[in-house]
């Protein structure tokens, strides 16, 4: 009795994509620039659940400092709770955002730290996507904060003069200086990778820039030592024009254009800053 001949497939059904690939002579295109960024910004939005602090911290701190300080120092700083949000909020916004600044650079140290940074390099793909993506999940952070802010002082009674314009031109401005706070912290989590030492360094640097500051009160009745400071210190110039746009106040042109300065004057050194010490650690 014959053995039945063995059935023989067709070639095409065990033929891989892999191979069909290779047969054709085709190459998988390398991602592009913004492909790539927007990849690395949504990963880095994940990471929030597993890491749930950073979304507390920027619901938490704007809040805290909003209702708080309005509340305790109101009626003695201008007599009403009223006229002092008016004056506060613009304040506590510029600073909130620069507070929650660190967590950009803690989440990059962390990286460096597990490897995943060095599983990254090896990709090919644009050198700054992995820096770029982290701004734009920083970004939306951001714009997150500032939307709470801005609500809650809504809920609380403040009413911009400056109506929806003024707002956004506030916050497109306090938006931009705290991308360039993140390029700084961005540049410090490569030179010290750990997410602990990142957030020590970013909290001695961002408390005297956020207390000793026009955030909470006039600097009239300073020392003339902290006047000097608080006039030189650049998150007073960003809460003065987020002030005076979100007020519709004159007199704001001068803090603007200082706080576009400064916004620009770290960006320029911390962004290519922490690109060269993104490709020295390759």
């Amino acid at each position: 009795m014959s053995t039945p001949a063995a059935v023989t497939r067709p070639a095409t059904a065990q033929t891989s994509p892999i191979d069909i690939l290779l047969a054709t002579g085709r190459q998988h295109r390398r991602a592009g620039a913004l492909a790539a960024s927007a990849t690395f910004g949504r990963r880095a939005m994940l990471k929030i659940k597993h890491d749930p602090k950073q979304l507390v911290d920027s619901i938490a701190i704007p809040i805290l400092f909003t209702v708080l300080f309005t509340y305790l120092f109101g009626g003695a700083v201008s007599g009403s709770t009223g006229d002092y949000l008016t004056f506060l909020l613009p304040g506590t916004l510029s600073m909130s955002i620069a507070i929650v600044t660190m967590y950009g650079g803690a989440r990059l140290a962390k990286d460096v730290t597990t490897g995943a940074f060095d599983r990254f390099r090896s990709l090919s793909i644009w050198r700054g996507a992995f820096v770029l993506g982290g701004l734009l999940s920083d970004a939306a952070r951001y714009l997150f904060a500032s939307g709470i802010v801005v609500v809650l002082g809504l809920i609380m009674g403040y009413r911009p003069e400056g109506g929806a314009p003024g707002v956004l031109a506030a916050v497109a401005l306090i938006v931009a200086f705290g991308l360039s706070l993140s390029l700084l912290w961005a540049a410090v989590a490569l030179l010290v990778p750990d997410p602990a030492v990142v957030i020590s360094i970013a909290n001695v640097v961002l408390m005297p820039l956020s207390f000793a500051s026009n955030i909470f009160v006039q600097p009239g009745t300073m020392p003339g030592w902290l006047q000097a400071f608080v006039e030189v210190n650049p998150l007073s110039h960003v809460a003065a024009a987020a002030r005076g746009l979100m007020n519709d106040a004159a007199g704001t042109g001068g803090s603007l254009v200082w706080s576009l300065i400064a916004t620009a004057a770290i960006a320029a050194v911390c962004g290519p800053l922490a690109l060269h010490l993104y490709n020295k650690r390759g």
